[in-house]
């Protein structure tokens, strides 16, 4: 196998204390426990196998169960404040308040519904699932931006995989719930989710970091096949997920079975990325040792003299050289301010937060996730109701939640690695790809609105797929219109979009249309304190899918805007600047980055300094 070592020598080489502290201070590393932290932290996706469990434990309606599907996604989308924490804390610190969050949130949700505590009313059990999801937002912070700043010249396969195994994590977590709970009913389910990822995320509180430019730079080793080493495992492990969701729901399992289908699990997802991880290290400590054993070793004497002090400088130079400002009127900093706002720099420079807030570009990308991921979510966290509505049994309903899970993930992958590859390759445009994610997606949801008969399982497939094709794609276009200064903040305003949209089309019409059939059905209006009245039939999501089917269609109209606004940008070379940083990080003296990232003032003034160098040293340090 590729990750396998071989010979003793080798392991003995690995198993020190040297090589592991390397291994733990490499973004190699970063990158796996990133990848665990957010292969825990889609709860928010398991929505639809515990929606139904809120309903009949604490006699929501659907309209409440609606409005709470709509603060889970308020929550795990409005991360604007995880951004602005990012950009002024380290990353260990948006992942503990994450954690923290996470744990608080979700363990009163199972409170309630294990009947703990009193039953809360809507608002209060609004506010629980708002905060737990809101960790989510924490923990994609902390672990995407890190990674896109540690890979900035592969942020699309960066992306799809981080997102891939978010899309996982829903359908990791359930096979998880089997093993230690024996599957039981939704409330462990819940547990489960409470304190599981507040787990992994304290775990790795302190390797997840930006690793310095020149650092990266000179341990970059030429890592494209780890990506695809790390993509043909999560592959692995998705389609291990696959069939063991079909095998669990043909045959019966044992405890001692559902504890074997984990084991498994854990391997793909613990130990085989920790094996390619460890082999990169491994290839890099080689490749440097016999760097520093090829080249000779140079002594080179730099003499400094004593730097000239600030008053020197000045009396040295000309009076008519020196510049002095113009004193400026009072009102200037709100001109400057306003005139820096509405004049943005061109695509791919760093914008501020202001400049990318009334960015055009900026709303386009706004109306396009509003209708494109308003409408998926809206299927997503209905699919329970929808296939109860169809008559379809619990447990074929659930394995088309686990399923949105799996093909969640494969879009996100797909999406993310493909498009990175059209770009480099064809310099097929990022926008147009989200046109086409939107424009399949309409077909999923016109067989939910039709009721296909037997279609349901296609409907999942193509909305997990469409869904999670949506948010690599958003991600690195907001990266690579707007850059990465302010990334942390610009990406989790992009993903506002999302819950907006799901409370137009899921709370305002597929929740209203919803309930306004059932009492239909029922021949009168269904309580005011909620009820256990359900929908049948065909008529309860067909006029909701059908709105959601044209507003879909009209953002895939708005983005071909973007297309046309960005064809010029993305028909140049957008990631040259940051291989010519790489390159100028390599070959600076010392193996530092850019002169902007040199501290000044290093050395001290006066005298020599012997300063031992050769090509393989510059590059190790």
């Amino acid at each position: 196998m590729v990750m396998a070592f071989a010979g003793g020598g080798v392991a003995a080489e690995v198993l020190t204390a040297h090589f592991a502290r390397q291994v733990l201070s490499g973004h190699w590393f970063t990158l796996f426990a990133c990848l665990l932290i957010l292969s825990a932290s889609g709860a928010t996706y398991a929505f639809g196998i515990y929606s139904r469990a809120l309903r009949a434990s604490l006699g929501y309606d659907q309209r409440a169960v609606a409005t709470l599907a709509f603060f889970k996604d308020l929550g795990s989308n409005v991360g604007v404040p995880a951004g602005l924490l990012s950009e002024v804390a380290a990353p260990w610190v948006v992942l503990a308040v994450g954690a923290a969050m996470n744990l608080a949130g979700y363990l009163m949700v199972y409170l309630s519904l294990a009947g703990r505590v009193a039953r809360p009313p809507v608002w209060l059990m609004c506010a629980y699932v708002c905060a737990g999801a809101n960790s989510q937002a924490f923990a994609g912070t902390g672990a995407l931006v890190t990674c896109v700043r540690n890979f900035p010249g592969t942020r699309g396969a960066v992306l799809g995989l981080l997102k891939g195994y978010v899309g996982l994590s829903s359908a990791i977590l359930a096979q998880l719930h089997l093993a230690l709970y024996g599957g039981g009913d939704a409330t462990s389910l819940v547990l489960l989710i409470a304190w599981l990822p507040a787990a992994v995320s304290v775990a790795f509180l302190g390797t997840v970091r930006v690793v310095p430019r020149q650092q990266s730079a000179a341990r970059r080793g030429g890592g494209g096949d780890v990506f695809f080493c790390l993509l043909y495992i999560s592959i692995a492990l998705a389609s291990y997920i696959l069939v063991m969701i079909v095998v669990q729901r043909q045959a019966s399992f044992s405890r001692a079975a559902y504890a074997a289908s984990a084991a498994g699990l854990l391997l793909l997802l613990l130990f085989l990325p920790l094996a390619v991880v460890v082999r990169q290290e491994y290839r890099i400590k080689k490749e440097l040792e016999e760097s520093l054993r090829a080249a000779p070793t140079t002594v080179t004497v730099v003499e400094k003299t004593a730097a000239p002090s600030p008053m020197t400088e000045v009396a040295a130079t000309p009076a008519s050289t020196i510049d002095t400002p113009p004193p400026l009127p009072s009102s200037c900093g709100l001109t400057s301010f306003l005139r820096h706002t509405f004049t943005p720099p061109a695509h791919g420079e760093d914008y501020s937060i202001p400049q990318a807030l009334v960015s055009v570009d900026m709303v386009i990308l706004f109306v396009v996730i509003t209708c494109g991921a308003g409408g998926t979510l809206t299927a997503i966290d209905n699919m329970g109701q929808i296939g109860q509505s169809l008559g379809y049994p619990p447990r074929s309903v659930d394995a088309a939640v686990s399923l949105i899970s799996v093909w969640n993930y494969a879009g996100r992958v797909a999406a993310g690695y493909a498009s990175e590859a059209l770009l480099s390759r064809y310099r097929f445009p990022r926008p147009l790809a989200l046109t086409a994610v939107l424009l399949a997606s309409c077909a999923g949801h016109l067989l939910i609105a039709l009721g296909v008969p037997r279609a349901l399982y296609a409907a999942s497939v193509l909305t997990g797929l469409c869904f999670g094709a949506q948010w690599p794609l958003l991600y690195a276009v907001i990266s690579e219109l707007f850059g990465l200064r302010r990334y942390p903040t610009l990406y989790n305003l992009g993903a506002v979009a999302s819950p907006v949209g799901a409370y137009l089309l899921n709370v305002r019409v597929a929740g209203r249309l919803y309930d306004a059939e059932a009492a239909r059905q029922h021949g009168g209006a269904l309580p005011a304190g909620g009820g256990d009245k359900t929908c049948v039939g065909v008529e309860c999501f067909r006029r909701s899918f059908l709105i959601i089917t044209a507003t879909t269609a009209a953002g895939a109209l708005v983005s071909l805007v973007l297309v046309w606004r960005t064809r010029e940008f993305y028909r140049g070379d957008i990631y040259a600047r940051f291989r010519v940083a790489a390159v100028a990080g390599e070959e600076s003296p010392g193996g530092g980055g850019s002169v902007a990232e040199q501290r000044p003032g290093q050395g001290g003034a006066g005298g020599s300094d012997l300063v031992e160098s050769t090509e393989g040293k510059e590059a190790a340090s």
